[in-house]
């Protein structure tokens, strides 16, 4: 079964978790300096938010797999549908060991499909908290258009 997944880049780490933690009724199940996670299941969604310097708003939305085969599945779609993928192959991210790649819609959002292998301590392979500042959020490859403005006027549907 796929998870949904948004990643939201903050201004304040602290008060997201609080606001987020009352707004899913959950503490978050990973908590780090920069970088805090929910694995909710109603809805199924793996919410995340950084504070690593990029714009605020969301960074990027995504769907993580269960298994290896799923991945495949959804590899195959974007393929099919002839979209641009970039390949990341078994990286660390985001505090993870993942099988991932990325494809960016016709706006310019990036999608991140991924198969989590298991956890690590450092953010990103390469990428220091210090180096990643004017980086996406997540470790989204450079130069590929990542973030969604934030619209400070709510409007309707």
């Amino acid at each position: 079964m796929k998870r949904f997944h948004v990643h939201v880049s903050v201004a304040d780490l602290s008060a997201s978790i609080r606001f987020y933690s009352a707004l899913f009724a959950a503490e978050p199940t990973l908590v780090k300096e920069d970088y805090a996670k929910w694995m909710l299941e109603d809805p199924r969604v793996n919410f995340a938010i950084s504070a690593r310097g990029a714009e605020t708003g969301v960074d990027h939305l995504g769907f993580q797999t269960d298994d290896a085969g799923e991945l495949a599945e959804l590899k195959a779609r974007a393929e099919a549908a002839d979209m641009a993928l970039l390949d990341e192959g078994e990286t660390t991210c985001c505090y993870a060991r993942s099988d991932k790649y990325w494809v960016t819609d016709p706006q310019g959002i990036a999608w991140e499909h991924f198969h989590t292998l298991g956890n690590v301590p450092v953010y990103g392979e390469s990428r220091k908290i210090e180096d990643a500042k004017s980086d996406s959020a997540c470790c989204a490859p450079r130069g590929k258009p990542v973030g969604i403005a934030v619209n400070s006027t709510p409007s309707c549907c």
